[in-house]
């Protein structure tokens, strides 16, 4: 105490903020099980919807697409979806930029195309609806995603995030996240990022909270979906 006042010392505060932190992610990671393991029931009978629709259009390739992605910390792990691409969807991407200039500038700038050729008839459906996303469930289970984070990006898009990178992998990736609920692909690539820096540096209950609760209109209006 120095002159009638209650000064806190730097260990102390240091450890309320840890507590803190440490009550957030332990908080979190409940959550994330908890809701992952009821999505996951629901999974199976999705998946066999989404196999017969695939049938029905002449596809019989699999539904199931894994891709390494980046996870926190930079760690590269195993990502699920359903399939809403052709089987040979990169080799379909990079032909397409070789022969179209304004194709490949578009991507370079957003990592996504307005018009991608790569989308099949179902997949465009499943992508609207944000179906495509149920299988990342199994990566919120198992731990290496979360129900709320930032986008898992691929390992070849590490460079383009530049600055961004150190603080974007300070979090889990997550299905939904700040970009998805504030413009999701009506954004620029760079937009995302700095979306993304935010939320890594500004992650805590009361924000996912928000997220979570704003998902729901941006699924239910599709606002940003492609």
């Amino acid at each position: 105490m120095e002159n009638g006042v209650v000064v806190l010392s730097n260990e102390k505060i240091g450890f309320g903020l840890g507590l803190k932190r440490k009550f957030y992610l332990a908080s979190k990671r409940l959550f994330d099980i908890i809701v992952s393991f009821i999505g996951l029931l629901f999974l199976l009978p999705i998946a066999i919807i989404v196999k017969i629709a695939y049938m029905v259009t002449g596809d019989f390739h699999r539904i199931f697409f894994v891709q390494e992605r980046i996870g926190k910390n930079g760690k590269t792990f195993k990502f699920f979806k359903f399939r809403s691409m052709v089987v040979d969807a990169d080799e379909v991407l990079f032909r397409t930029m070789e022969l179209d200039a304004i194709v490949a500038e578009e991507y370079k700038k957003n990592k996504k195309l307005k018009n991608d050729p790569r989308i099949t008839k179902v997949g465009k459906f499943i992508r609207k609806t944000s179906i495509d996303e149920l299988p990342q469930l199994i990566n919120v289970f198992i731990g290496n995603m979360s129900m709320i984070g930032n986008r898992p990006y691929l390992p070849r898009e590490k460079e383009d995030m530049g600055e961004y990178f150190d603080d974007i992998v300070k979090t889990k990736p997550g299905i939904t996240g700040y970009w998805q609920v504030n413009g999701r692909s009506n954004t620029t690539f760079d937009g995302r990022l700095t979306l993304e820096q935010y939320y890594s540096n500004h992650a805590g209950i009361i924000l996912d909270l928000k997220i979570f609760l704003k998902t729901f209109s941006v699924v239910l209006f599709k606002k940003g979906a492609r």
